[in-house]
């Protein structure tokens, strides 16, 4: 009996692009606090985002994208985003967007979301459902 391969059975890598691994690295690591797994220099560094693989790839041209790249899901946006700005996170504005004091916008389904950018301009968010 074969056994049929699934993708929704495999764990999922995310990929962020960077000009700089070393800069990257401080921020993701010491901003961010995701704990660093590997640095495949001069191609990568690896982290571990609560159990996904996170590939930080050195690119030599970068042209951050203008939508989220990558996000994480958090229990209260208020403690996430204090605790952020703690660590020296600045959170975008968006004209047109009602967003609180702290950056963050609530979704019309009552998400609130929250964005900010790494060293590279990627822009990253938070996230209460």
């Amino acid at each position: 009996m074969s056994e049929q391969f699934h993708l929704n059975r495999q764990h999922i890598i995310a990929f962020i692009a960077t000009r700089d691994l070393e800069r990257a690295k401080k921020f993701y690591r010491d901003t961010l606090r995701l704990r660093l797994v590997s640095e495949d220099a001069p191609f990568a560094l690896v982290f571990d985002a609560h159990g996904t693989m996170l590939r930080v790839t050195i690119v030599k041209d970068l042209n951050p994208p203008s939508h989220t790249v990558l996000g994480w899901q958090v229990p209260n946006i208020t403690v996430a985003a204090k605790a952020l700005q703690k660590a020296g996170v600045q959170f975008e504005r968006y004209k047109g967007m009602q967003q609180n004091d702290l950056g963050v916008w609530t979704a019309p389904s009552g998400a609130k979301v929250a964005w900010f950018k790494d060293p590279d301009g990627n822009t990253l968010g938070i996230s209460e459902f």
